[in-house]
């Protein structure tokens, strides 16, 4: 591939390396210019321009990884449409991310312009949730190593695949002691059902028996005369040894005890064990809490039908410092990610509507600018009937600064109010506010300002009918002559990081962060620019037209 300056009359055919506006015309980074392009550019002033050429041998960027995305993808994995390089590999299913990662290494190891980027081994994901990524770095690749790559890819079998969570019927055993309180083994019992409904799976058969070996050992012959596929215990007093009272029993049982221990806090003083095919977890205490452990490591191995023996329990080390840090505060059910139902068709995704209206208006003085009247209705109502007019729903609307007076201006619109208490300290506030509102099973939401009263549903619609979370069109940005305004709609997988952002500000920094999946939507005229952010602009948008000079 060559790759430089040209002249412009000599680029009809090359692909742009670098994003451009000319003549008031956006030319985006990958584009193949045609014939009309390159006159135009020539017209802007332009001498040269900096393109990609092909040479015999080379593949192109979306070509090539199409091409590795195919052989890559596994077991409930199924692939984006290629664009600017670029393949998403997404879980069609709730379950676990599987894949050697010595076959990664070795596809990157390939060539530089060639990668691949997964989860952690292992990892949960939910249905349509990213599980890998495909990047071709340059416009091209040679044919040879894409080769290689596919050949690595698929040598031995789909290179990443999601092993999806299999419903269990589950037996739960709990010894007791004198002293032990039945509202802490009704409350275990609640944990551990949720934990298991999590993971499609339900417990069956649900016990109690003194805590002594012979009495663990006669529980687990009536459970496995029961049917259960999976059985649990939770000990009135942990497990410190091989031969202690649960090891015992299970052994006693006619069970067998495969590990003691696993490098994972909390949940070192996890055992697992078998009773003929039967799997036997017995479950550390920090089990008896919603909150993540080393019981849930190997819980969902086992649900996800991925085998789990004393290697797998000794590798956990590694990243198996679970303890309640800044990055790992949740319980599992907090922390688990959320359920994104398919769509059940996926050329109209659903997306909702966000219109942040808690804003103080501070440099307008004692007026709120959301409730002044522009061509005879508020400002925040405009904002709304726009999105609901385009097509989005729900419409959550985020109150903070004068609720009460915004809520009566819409209260015939229709629409889901969330109050944002912590509206005084700013703008991301309002927006982390309003991301959290939004439904499951929303695809998607447009994330609208409350003081753009010259947007029309027309440019509401046009971002919705270009959405495609799939492909390089997950965030979607209006433009009027190359220059981007609001709102914009944004896939749902990137709300967890739209609910991290902080101080005055909205999510415009995370438009740069994921440039890949930003698709500039070119509007028919200026109302993605325009909003009231002064008392002049306020005074000049609500002054009749009769006065206008």
């Amino acid at each position: 591939m060559k790759f430089g300056p040209v002249p412009v009359a000599s680029a009809t055919g090359a692909t742009l390396a670098h994003s451009q506006t000319l003549g008031g015309k956006r030319y985006r980074k990958g584009r193949v210019l045609s014939a009309e392009d390159v006159a135009a550019i020539a017209a802007a002033g332009v001498d040269a321009v900096t393109v990609a050429q092909l040479e015999a041998g080379d593949v192109t960027e979306n070509e090539a990884a199409g091409r590795l995305g195919a052989v890559a993808a596994g077991e409930n994995i199924r692939t984006s449409i290629a664009n600017t390089g670029r393949v998403n590999l997404f879980a069609e299913a709730d379950g676990l991310v599987d894949f050697e990662p010595a076959r990664i290494d070795a596809v990157n190891a390939i060539d530089e312009g060639i990668t691949v980027a997964t989860v952690r081994p292992c990892e949960r994901v939910a249905a349509n949730q990213i599980a890998a990524t495909i990047k071709i770095i340059p416009f091209a690749v040679a044919e040879a190593d894409l080769e290689a790559a596919e050949k690595q890819a698929g040598n031995g079998g789909a290179l990443v695949n999601v092993r999806a969570f299999q419903p269990h019927r589950v037996a739960l055993l709990q010894t007791t002691l004198p002293g032990v309180q039945a509202k802490v083994l009704e409350k275990t019992s609640s944990v551990i059902a949720a934990r298991l409904a999590d993971l499609g799976s339900t417990i069956s058969d649900d016990r109690q028996c003194e805590h002594e070996a012979a009495a663990v050992a006669a529980a687990l012959g009536d459970i496995a005369a029961g049917g259960a596929e999976l059985v649990l215990i939770v000990g009135a007093s942990a497990t410190t040894d091989r031969r202690d009272v649960i090891p015992d029993g299970i052994t006693q049982g006619g069970g067998r005890i495969d590990h003691f221990g696993m490098p994972v806090d909390p949940g070192n003083l996890l055992v697992i064990a078998a009773l003929g095919n039967i799997p036997v977890l017995a479950l550390p205490g920090s089990a008896r809490s919603p909150k993540i452990g080393g019981n849930d490591l190997v819980l969902e191995r086992l649900l996800a039908k991925l085998p789990v023996d004393a290697a797998h329990i000794r590798a956990m080390g590694t990243g198996g410092l679970l303890k309640e840090i800044s990055t790992r505060p949740l319980p599992r059910a907090e922390a688990a990610p959320r359920a994104e139902p398919k769509a059940t068709d996926a050329a109209t995704p659903r997306i909702a509507g966000v219109v942040l209206g808690g804003g103080q208006s501070r440099r307008m003085g004692v007026v709120n600018k959301l409730l002044v009247k522009v061509d005879g209705k508020p400002m925040i109502r405009h904002a709304v009937d726009n999105l609901k007019a385009a097509g989005a729903s729900p419409i959550v609307v985020v109150t903070g600064h004068e609720a009460e007076r915004v809520r009566e201006i819409l209260d015939d619109a229709d629409v889901i109010f969330v109050h944002n208490e912590a509206y005084e300290q700013g703008l991301s506030t309002s927006l982390r506010t309003g991301i959290a509102a939004v439904p499951d099973v929303c695809d998607g939401a447009v994330v609208a300002l409350g003081d753009m009263p010259r947007l029309q549903p027309a440019h509401v619609a046009r971002l919705i009918a270009a959405f495609s979370a799939d492909t390089g069109r997950a965030i979607c940005v209006p433009t009027w002559q190359g220059k981007r305004g609001n709102p914009v709609l944004w896939a749902r997988r990137f709300f967890a990081e739209m609910a991290q952002v902080d101080g005055d500000v909205g999510a415009k920094h995370l438009i740069g962060a994921h440039a890949d999946s930003v698709y500039e939507v070119e509007m028919p005229d200026s109302g993605v620019l325009i909003d009231v952010d002064s008392p002049e602009a306020l005074a000049d948008m609500v002054r009749p037209k009769q006065d206008d000079a």
